[in-house]
């Protein structure tokens, strides 16, 4: 017997003797940590020596003991959400977009009509017939490997069918919970004493997300699949309707509810017919979905950042329901912003279980002349936060009380001051305000922002809580001692911190704009101030005209970066984070330029560039480009790095123009040495 199979053989011991302490007696005796690291250890020799992996090991266990975590996996094609829109009039403007992109202005487009599944979105990954890989949609890019659990659901689908199965297919699909399940699995928890499910999606969510795909088998869930993503090895349709048949000639379930429909009648048609059938049908929907058909076309038309041009989420009406408001508090914002919301008797509105709504406003509440003990109307309309729509006033009891709205905050007690009129209140405490403070901290170090890798929401709240710090430039003077001496932090989980601060202080000026919390700019306004202005200094002392003049920059921004910066509070902790060493690399800023090569070209990046890709992005953007994902017959030109892929292959076959780094320098005639990190879209 090799001394590997002994350790391997020794590390299974060890793990099932703690799971059965963890999962059966309830009493581990060793943190996660050490479980890890057990498991870790397993894995790596199990996959070192394959020879001696087996299904019984803990790191394959099915319908045993519960997997610690998830791993992550990276999307080949991202996962985007939808687009919504709530009436005709939206719908008739998406038509007119998708006939302009595709200049078939007189033609009706053919869409492919489904329901909206309330459920979670989920990527299938098959490999020469069999399931390999399955993910959450997560945040679009990268998901969870729910592989094990999605076995579960599927079945005998985990393995295709038919005589055209490819060598690779990724197929996405909704995992739900149909209603009548949904009440028997509340029925079972009920009677255990457990807590019960909001609504269908979350049981399935939860369900889904189990650790233990023992749990997930036991739990009914159900999948429909809806489109085609990564496909290798085998010839695509050239239809979404045709990719829909194909799918479910692989032996996989799709909706009958689909429907090729003609144009914005065909599809408002298909609309109320199913609006009609929603309380009928098994599962909980909340709209109907329009997608292009023609695959082509979809290419054509591309995605925003977060969702194809091509497609449409009709949502249903705002489901309504009578609810008592209980009470009324003061929530204090990231930017200062004072708003009242209601404390509900909970109430089951809009798919899920509703016990505050927002106010939005001093004027909102005069408005509705709503007060305490008041019967009211609550709506929650897809994923918006639920609103009070109106008081009921026949029904309002005798002993309601008003509600005073503050004149101070009520978290630092300073003036609350009014703007645009008097609709929005603002603390005006600014960053002395410990509810802003707070969550300007987190703010800053989130990932899109500073990226302070270990700075989670709880360490915020103790290290302000502790006065350790009292604005964001104070993170910098942290030290490893200080860091180590708090509640529950180890002294690698502090060394481990303060390097992530000491890395977080190299950074794009594009993330320093945006990490800051100016209000109403987001990452794309901080990327445009960054790109338009050049550097700090310019920003700063910006005028309106100035700002004006910057696309997408309008007045209402405009005011709101000006005020952010004419604030002595603000200008001198941007002055100490300076001082503390954080920086960032020149930003080649965009001037006015005359026609070039590239201007309104359509172009697409492909394989490893020497510069970032973002710069490249940065560079066509400033040089007039419109710069695409994908390579359609719109293509004007791709520019190809080294180990340039399909979109090589599509490019050529297009006749697409095909430029190398070295040439696309040339015809850019811009020194791009200087160029500053941009983030990706």
């Amino acid at each position: 017997m090799s001394s590997v199979y002994r350790q391997i053989n020794e590390l299974k011991e060890q793990l099932e003797y703690h799971n059965y302490r963890y999962y059966v007696l309830d009493d581990p005796e060793v943190p996660d940590s050490v479980y890890d690291k057990l498991m870790k250890s397993l894995m790596a020799l199990e996959e070192a020596y394959p020879e001696y992996l087996s299904q019984n090991s803990p790191s394959q266990k099915v319908g045993g003991y519960a997997l610690r975590s998830f791993s992550e996996v990276v999307h080949q094609q991202p996962m985007r959400s939808l687009a919504n829109g709530f009436s005709k009039e939206e719908l008739e403007g998406f038509d007119r977009r998708i006939k302009e992109g595709v200049g078939q202005d007189e033609s009706l487009i053919r869409y492919v009509a489904e329901p909206k599944l309330d459920g979670l979105a989920v990527s299938l990954r098959y490999e020469n017939g069999w399931l390999v890989q399955a993910a959450t949609r997560g945040d679009g890019k990268t998901g969870e490997n729910i592989t094990q659990n999605m076995r579960k659901v599927l079945g005998g689908a985990t393995q295709l069918k038919g005589d055209s199965v490819p060598q690779v297919v990724e197929i996405r699909g909704e995992v739900f919970m149909t209603k009548e399940n949904f009440s028997k699995l509340n029925n079972i928890q009920r009677r255990k004493e457990k807590k019960l499910f909001a609504n269908p999606r979350n049981a399935a969510a939860g369900s889904l997300r189990q650790l233990d795909p023992a749990i997930t088998k036991a739990r009914p869930l159900n999948i429909y699949c809806y489109a085609l993503g990564e496909v290798i090895g085998a010839e695509i349709p050239s239809t979404h309707w045709e990719s829909l048949e194909w799918i479910r000639a692989l032996g996989l379930p799709v909706t009958s509810l689909a429907k090729l429909v003609d144009g914005v009648e065909g599809a408002l048609e298909y609309y109320n017919h199913i609006l009609d059938q929603r309380d009928d049908l098994p599962f909980d929907i909340d709209g109907v979905v329009y997608k292009v058909s023609r695959l082509d076309w979809q290419n054509d038309l591309g995605f925003t950042a977060k969702a194809p041009r091509w497609a449409l989420a009709h949502k249903f009406p705002a489901e309504e329901e009578i609810t008592t408001v209980e009470n009324i508090e003061i929530q204090v914002g990231r930017t200062g912003a004072i708003t009242p919301v209601a404390r509900l008797k909970p109430v089951f509105v809009g798919g899920v279980t509703v016990s505050n709504a927002t106010l939005h406003n001093q004027q909102e509440m005069s408005r509705l002349d709503i007060r305490i003990g008041d019967h009211v109307i609550v709506r929650r309309a897809g994923d918006v936060i639920p609103e009070v729509v109106s008081v009921v006033l026949s029904q309002r009891p005798d002993d309601v009380r008003y509600f005073v709205f503050p004149k101070t905050c009520p978290v630092c007690e300073s003036p609350v001051v009014s703007e645009e009129g008097g609709v929005i209140a603002r603390c005006s405490g600014g960053l002395f305000c410990s509810a802003q403070k707070k969550e300007s901290i987190k703010h800053f170090a989130s990932r899109k922002a500073m990226d302070i890798e270990g700075l989670g929401n709880k360490l915020v709240d103790q290290l302000v809580d502790d006065k350790l710090i009292d604005d964001v430039a104070d993170l910098y003077s942290l030290s490893v001692e200080t860091i180590s001496s708090m509640e529950r932090m180890a002294e690698k989980s502090a060394n481990n911190l303060f390097q992530a601060l000491e890395a977080s202080k190299q950074t794009t000026l594009a993330r320093f704009l945006y990490a800051l919390g100016i209000p109403l700019v987001g990452e794309t306004t901080a990327e445009t101030l960054s790109l338009y202005l050049g550097d700090l200094a310019a920003v700063m002392s910006a005028d309106e005209e100035q700002l004006i003049n910057i696309p997408d920059i309008g007045p209402v921004v405009s005011l709101s970066v000006m005020a952010f910066f004419e604030q002595p509070h603000n200008k001198a902790v941007i002055e100490k984070l300076l001082a503390v060493g954080v920086s960032w690399p020149p930003v080649e800023k965009i001037t006015e330029m005359g026609e070039s090569i590239f201007s309104n070209k359509t172009v697409v990046l492909t394989g490893s560039l020497s510069m970032p890709r973002s710069d490249a992005k940065a560079l066509l953007k400033s040089l007039g480009a419109k710069v695409t994902s994908s390579v359609s017959s719109k293509t004007d030109y791709l520019i190809a790095g080294e180990d340039a892929g399909s979109k090589m292959d599509k490019a050529q076959q297009l006749s697409v123009e095909v430029l190398d780094e070295t040439e696309f320098l040339r015809l850019s005639s811009s020194d791009v040495s200087t160029l500053g990190h941009v983030p990706e879209d």
